[in-house]
């Protein structure tokens, strides 16, 4: 209890009045460059949020579009618990429904908070943190509807998203601003995700293990592979041409405008490579049952929060102007994972799967406990330094939010 009563004290004294000063002159600032977006989606985001009450709080919203991919890992669960199929027709439907409402209401929460003038520093962290939780989650859900399994290429696509989220968090660090390119995964990457989700639900899932020229006739192309084959080379080969490269200009250009040395910056990716590294040591290794014995669900709703807490201290430190947080007591578990996968490198004789199991759970249970009191204890900083409510909207805003309700709709006519 005293190691306990001790991390709660550091974390409240690491979170003192003088830390969350730079809160008060925070702007959030974001580029978003997709045609999608700009030209298609925008017109339809800002006609959803005046469907949305003014009472409704924007982190609210942004809960509300969570619990549409939770609620649809609690049907695989039920409905498709080997995340192969054929599950029935409407469950992947379900999964397009999910994904989108979720896309819908991450993309008009901050209108939400523009129109009842309720912006704040604790928006962007709700938000991401959210993001951050969502990244195996969805992907999840992408597994089953390719039906993919509980194997090395369903974790791979369950697991893959967190590359971009972490590098992407990295650079707004740096950059200050969120940069979404033409090619993204929060809007085409969805979009994609939704579409292979309605094609599963009409066609099922044995559709992408057909080989591609019995839709496309290009044998000399793809030969007899099918999408499935090409789904991993596809998603590694865009991250490291695409997605990597233009999250490492973007910080080396801020760092030089600031007259700051660009190598320190690389030792920030040391969190990540412990991350990837040990998920591939561990669950890929041929001595773990993880895969053989069904528990992908389980292990990435953990690290889900284990991800989550990695990337929202990164967020906290960008808005309260602290150091780049090198490490997080959530990622020790996974290092002691990847060792017990492979004990009988070590000269050791191997695990037994129970055993396995019970280290997964405690890492689950201990990883949902310090993710959630973490959270818990942040917000509750937040909110009581900056004088609002985290899920709901304070009555004394009522004026303010009325006038920016005004300002919002003439921004509108305007085509704002």
């Amino acid at each position: 209890m005293s190691f306990i009563f001790r991390r709660v004290q550091a974390t409240q004294n690491s979170l003192s009045d003088d830390v969350l000063l730079p809160l008060k002159s925070y702007k959030y600032s974001s580029v978003d460059k997709s045609f999608i977006s700009r030209y298609i989606l925008k017109h339809y985001w800002n006609a959803f949020v005046e469907v949305l009450p003014l009472w409704l709080a924007p982190n609210m919203v942004t809960l509300l579009g969570f619990f549409f991919i939770v609620g649809n890992v609690i049907l695989v669960e039920l409905y498709m618990p080997d995340l192969l199929g054929p599950g029935p027709a409407w469950l992947y439907y379900s999964f397009a429904l999910g994904v989108w409402m979720y896309s819908t209401l991450d993309n008009v929460d901050g209108k939400q908070a523009r129109r009842t003038g309720t912006s704040s520093p604790l928006g962007e962290l709700f938000d991401h943190g959210i993001d951050s939780l969502n990244c195996t989650l969805a992907s999840l859900l992408e597994t089953a509807a390719m039906g993919l399994g509980a194997t090395k290429i369903g974790a791979f696509t369950a697991l893959l998203p967190c590359l971009p989220m972490y590098f992407s968090t990295w650079e707004t660090y740096h950059t200050h601003t969120l940069y979404l390119g033409y090619f993204n995964g929060p809007t085409e990457g969805l979009l994609i995700a939704i579409a292979i989700m309605i094609a599963s639900g009409y066609y099922g899932p044995q559709i992408w293990s057909q080989p591609i020229t019995d839709f496309l006739n290009y044998p000399q192309i793809f030969g007899t592979s099918s999408f499935r084959d090409l789904w991993i080379p596809l998603l590694t080969f865009s991250f490291f041409t695409a997605h990597l490269p233009a999250c490492v200009v973007n910080v080396i250009a801020a760092r030089r405008r600031d007259n700051l040395p660009v190598a320190p910056v690389f030792k920030e990716w040391m969190p990540m490579i412990v991350f990837t590294g040990c998920n591939l040591a561990w669950l890929f290794s041929d001595n773990s049952t993880l895969l053989q014995e069904n528990h992908l669900i389980m292990y990435c709703w953990t690290m889900s929060f284990v991800f989550g807490r990695m990337t929202t201290k990164i967020i906290l430190a960008h808005l309260t102007r602290q150091p780049f947080p090198l490490w997080t007591t959530l990622l020790t578990p996974i290092i002691g994972g990847a060792i017990l996968g492979n004990l009988p490198l070590l000269g050791l004789p191997k695990v037994s799967a129970s055993v396995e199991l019970w280290y997964l759970e405690g890492y689950l249970a201990f990883a949902l406990i310090a993710y959630m009191h973490w959270a818990f204890l942040i917000i509750n900083r937040f909110t009581t330094f900056l004088g609002i409510n985290c899920l709901t909207i304070r009555e004394d805003k009522a004026t303010a939010r009325e006038r920016a309700f005004r300002e919002f709709g003439q921004g509108m006519l305007k085509g704002h």
